[in-house]
């Protein structure tokens, strides 16, 4: 196990929470995607891409259970990196035996959002609840094999099918999108 990097990951995860609850707090995290979120964003996508080239995806075996998971939440943040967030979920689909399933579920939904199509494991929310997914029943299916929540099953089943643009609601958010990657 490479312990170095295993207390930058957690280290740089860290931090990412720090500025979150510090922007919460101020009521910044309410009117868009933050400059200052961006930027811890932008810096922990980088460095967790270099050392995804020096020694592979940060597995369980190769960092622990800890920084494993801090590793994940860097990808799920790394929103303004799709290539990087595409690469990390072929790698966990790889190394699915020394990974936790459920991350693997979060980052598939979380391309799919930014993609804009339906999620498939229904861990993904925006301003208008939960946000739409290809198949109720075997979304509730896959969560419960997954050990997910179940208390957003009622959400799933309740759910309206939204438009064919499943983000028509937000210009700066799409031309947002476009700008790095997504569309």
């Amino acid at each position: 196990m490479n312990k170095s990097i295993a207390s930058e990951l957690i280290e740089m995860a860290r931090y990412d929470l720090q500025v979150r609850e510090a922007l919460l707090k101020e009521g910044k995290l309410s009117t868009g995607y933050h400059a200052d979120m961006e930027r811890v964003h932008l810096k922990n996508a980088a460095r967790l891409d270099e050392i995804i080239n020096a020694i592979g995806y940060p597995t369980l075996s190769k960092v622990g259970k800890e920084a494993s998971e801090a590793a994940w939440l860097i990808v799920q943040h790394a929103i303004s990196k799709p290539t990087l967030m595409k690469r990390c979920y072929a790698l966990l689909s790889e190394a699915s035996d020394d990974v936790n399933p459920q991350n693997l579920a979060y980052l598939h939904d979380r391309i799919c959002y930014f993609e804009g199509r339906p999620q498939k494991f229904g861990t993904q929310f925006d301003d208008r609840g939960l946000y739409l997914v290809e198949d109720k029943a075997e979304t509730i299916r896959l969560r419960k094999a997954l050990q997910l929540s179940t208390h957003d099953e009622i959400l799933i089943v309740e759910a309206k099918n939204l438009e064919t643009d499943l983000h028509p609601h937000n210009k700066d958010f799409n031309l947002w999108r476009k700008k790095v990657g997504w569309i």
